[in-house]
């Protein structure tokens, strides 16, 4: 494997750096401070300029408008998205649109990927099935009724359901098998009842009852929801990733300033030790994050199968995150605390993102059972 990026996928991460630099992360009110959502929609304007600057479609081939990138560019971008909390679907629709690329038919593609790549129509993905801790393709059934669908079931904690124009929902069938079928939020047979995340984001929790969805909406290849799966999961790590970097240089920047005794407390002997266990957890969270993303892009095999390695980049971005925000808090002492101060937010976040799609403890029970069936050496 070679880690080494390319010159796409590095100006790909230049482009969202120069969209991203005006984005204000305390631009809606503080999930402290309010007691519904922060906000009803997500950042319009941010999710143009994104358009705009060919980010929503880098998945996507050329015949669709797209740049053709792979999953490595992907979480390079969500990656800088998560600096500055960008309160976009970019994770969702991009990972929707890849694997409706990947899995659907040419005229599913046809319809609706070009759309979708410009931003004129904004996918969602119902990944954390009934809980938030089943498989979410157990959390509803589809069976087929002549032309159509018939889906019934409930997902919960539905990022940015009240905004998309259609949701993927991973299904199961009477032969066990998984199904991706594309909801309209405000269908027959649909409702949302509003929930609201950790970070204070509006979710919405999916409910169907006899819902039927066009034959051509429905996505039945083998392997389609486990690789959006674990597409959505990688990039959750990169989420992660670029979140607990940006919160470490917060803490290097306040301590480098804040003094004791005379002396900036970065100089003590404790603050340096903790920032640098930090900062090893960083480096541990984007090996692991890399050598996913390079098995999505890559198909390559491995000793385990690709579940495996995405296991253990989430679990290592569910711990590392919340170690790195954690330290933060101790390391700004009050300060870190106060609403005033943005800090908090990236706590907030942080919690959402370590426990999105499985905490640690789940995906090392996955991981377990991987290992068993399937014995190293």
């Amino acid at each position: 494997m070679d880690f080494t990026f390319t010159d796409e996928q590095l100006a790909a991460a230049e482009a969202a750096r120069g969209v991203l630099a005006a984005v204000a992360p305390d631009g809606v009110p503080s999930p402290a401070l309010t007691t519904g959502a922060v906000a009803e929609g997500f950042d319009r304007e941010l999710w143009d300029r994104l358009a705009g600057a060919d980010l929503l479609s880098l998945p996507l081939d050329e015949e669709y408008g797209g740049a053709g990138l792979d999953a490595i560019a992907l979480c390079l971008v969500l990656r800088e998205s998560a600096k500055v909390l960008a309160r976009v679907p970019l994770l969702e629709n991009s990972a929707a649109v890849a694997a409706l690329q990947t899995y659907g038919d040419k005229e599913l593609g046809t319809r609706l990927l070009a759309p979708a790549g410009r931003g004129e129509l904004v996918l969602t993905v119902a990944a954390s099935g009934r809980t938030g801790h089943d498989p979410a393709e157990l959390a509803v059934t589809a069976r087929p009724d002549g032309e159509t669908w018939v889906l019934d079931g409930v997902q919960t904690a539905v990022p940015w359901a009240y905004d998309a124009d259609l949701v993927v929902v991973p299904a199961h069938t009477d032969g066990d098998r998984s199904v991706l079928a594309l909801v309209a939020p405000t269908g027959a047979g649909v409702a949302l009842a509003e929930q609201v995340s950790t970070s204070g984001e509006r979710l919405g929790e999916l409910r169907l009852e006899s819902a039927r969805v066009a034959g051509r909406d429905v996505v039945t290849a083998a392997g389609a929801w486990e690789w959006l799966r674990e597409l959505l999961a990688t990039g959750t790590c990169a989420l992660a990733l670029g979140l607990g970097e940006r919160v470490l240089r917060m803490t290097s920047e306040y301590t480098g300033q804040r003094e004791q005794f005379g002396h900036p407390i970065a100089t003590f002997q404790a603050v340096a030790v903790q920032a640098a266990d930090r900062y090893i957890d960083l480096r541990a969270m984007e090996a692991t994050l890399w050598q996913a993303a390079w098995r999505i892009a890559s198909g390559a095999p491995g000793a385990l199968p690709l579940a495996g390695d995405v296991a253990v980049a989430k679990i290592w971005a569910a711990e590392g995150v919340r170690r790195v925000v954690q330290t933060a808090q101790h390391l700004h002492g009050g300060f870190g605390a106060d609403t005033d101060y943005v800090l908090h937010r990236y706590h907030a976040w942080a919690k959402q993102l370590e426990l999105a799609l499985g905490g640690a403890g789940a995906h090392e029970e996955a991981l377990g059972d991987l290992l068993a069936a399937h014995p190293l050496g």
